[in-house]
Order: C-alpha cells, then structure tokens, then sequence
C-alpha cells in the first residue's frame, strides 16, 4: 500500500525593498538642528529668561528713574547720566550671559548625552554639524535680542514720557542701537556655541564665556594705563557694546568697527571649534 505525499507550494519570498537614503544636505542638518533645540525643555525656559531680564530690568530701572524724579529728592547719583535708552537696556548684560550660556548647553549637551555620536554618525562630514548650530541658534538668539531690546525700549520709553531723558524711536540712531544689539547678542550665542564645541564640556563653556565677557575687563583695570587704552577696546564686550552705544567716546570703537572686531572674535571661536571637531573623535 502507498502512501501518496502532497506537497504544499511554498510562498513567494519578497525580496526587501532598498533603504531609501537621502543625501545629507545643509538644508537638512539646518532643520535637523532646529528640531533638537527645540526638544529641550531648556531652550524654552532660557530663551524666556534672556527675554524677561532684557525687558523687565530695562522696565524697572526707567520706574526707578521717574519715582526718583517724581519724589522731589535730589536725583540718585547712580542716575545722574541717565538716559531713556540706556535705561531700557539696563539688562543687557544679564540677558547676554543667559543667551550665551544657552548657545554653550545646545553645543556640549550632545557630549554629554552622547548623541553627538549619532549626530556625526549621520553627518561624517561634521563641519555642517558646526555651521548649522551656529547659525540656527546665532539667529534665535539674534531675533531674542532684537525683539527684546524693542519691546523694553517702548515701554521704558512710556514710562519715561515728559522726563528730561525721554527718547523715542524717531530719535537719531535708536532703531541702529537697537538693531546692533540683536546682532550683538546673536554674536555672542555663535561663540557660545564655538566654546561649547571646543571645549566639549557645559562647566568649562560656561567658564570660558562668562569670563571673556564679564572677567577679563574688570581685570584691565590691572594693567598699566597705555596698555588698557590700547588693549581694552578690542574685547569682545568693549567691541559689542560698540556696536549698539549711541555715543562713541574718544576710547571707544565706532559701531562699524565694533561689529568687524566682534566678527574677528567669533571666526576664531569658530576655527577653533572647527579644528577640534574635524581632529578628535567624538
């Protein structure tokens, strides 16, 4: 007796279809790099920061001014030169560390958390990595800036409307101020973000920053009085607050050539950062 087998037809193997790569682009990278700023809890609570000091201590100093004035009490000699637009800005240095320490997280917290490798795994040219950080977050921190030294400006001015030192925008050379300092403080988030690629460590950025602008020219004040004359109106904060100073003094950089001693600075922390990224491994 035979024992008939059926054999039951086997099912078409389908072959894998090809990955679909797409060419690495700095389009691409740009949004890519967006897209992970804006991840970060950290951005939103920062950016708020720099926009709080840059508007609210502007608005404070210009109440302190008119209470001041309004009380009938001799005038704060702390207040004696005042000015509606130097007022309104009181805050641009806290808001420039704040800016400036964002650019420094959004750089090192990639080594940290060691996505930087997956980051250049997709990027293996690398230096797209650098220029797309910085010029993503260069312009956040431009249109930060611009918009906050505006909208502290106005009110300020409201505040300080029918005082001795009341200014508008209409006045000569305020919309430039305030323009230069968007600049100002874009450049200053480009080093940030240069120091952080460099230095490869938030401790360190932060320390390289803070003391480049807030540091170094208290510390001129130790050299001797040719030198610091020569020397001081090139730092990167003498050369920034040149470029949106509505007065220029006989010590002080006109805001031309401000902005290209600040550009100077910014290219070094650039190649600086460039050179380490394309000569050590992640």
């Amino acid at each position: 007796m035979s024992t008939a087998t059926e054999t039951q037809p086997r099912p078409a193997t389908v072959a894998p279809s090809p990955a679909i790569t797409r060419p690495v682009t700095g389009r691409r990278v740009m949004r890519s790099e967006w897209a992970k700023l804006w991840s970060l809890r950290s951005t939103w609570i920062t950016l708020g920061l720099g926009l709080l000091f840059l508007v609210g201590f502007g608005v404070i100093a210009a109440m302190r001014y008119r209470s001041n004035l309004d009380s009938g009490q001799p005038m704060d000699p702390d207040f004696a030169d005042a000015s509606a637009y130097g007022l309104a800005l009181f805050g641009v240095p806290f808001s420039l560390i704040t800016l400036g320490v964002l650019g420094v997280l959004s750089a090192s917290g990639e080594y940290s958390s060691g996505m930087i490798r997956s980051t250049l795994a997709a990027v293996p040219r690398r230096l797209p990595v650098l220029w797309s950080k910085a010029a993503v977050y260069g312009l956040l921190a431009f249109v930060v800036g611009a918009a906050g030294a505006l909208v502290g400006f106005l009110i300020s001015s409201a505040v300080l409307s029918g005082t001795p030192v009341a200014t508008s925008l209409s006045d000569h050379g305020v919309l430039r101020g305030l323009a230069g300092l968007g600049v100002y403080l874009g450049l200053v988030g480009v080093i940030g973000v240069a120091l952080g690629l460099l230095l490869r460590s938030t401790a360190g950025g932060i320390s390289a920053l803070v003391g480049t602008f807030m540091l170094v020219p208290g510390l001129m004040s130790l050299l001797p009085k040719s030198w610091r004359t020569d020397v001081t109106p090139y730092l990167p904060s003498n050369a920034g607050e040149s470029i949106y100073a509505l007065q220029h003094g006989a010590g002080t950089l006109s805001a031309g050539a401000g902005l290209l001693v600040l550009l100077g600075w910014t290219v070094l922390a650039l190649g600086g950062a460039a050179y380490r990224l394309m000569r050590s491994d992640a």
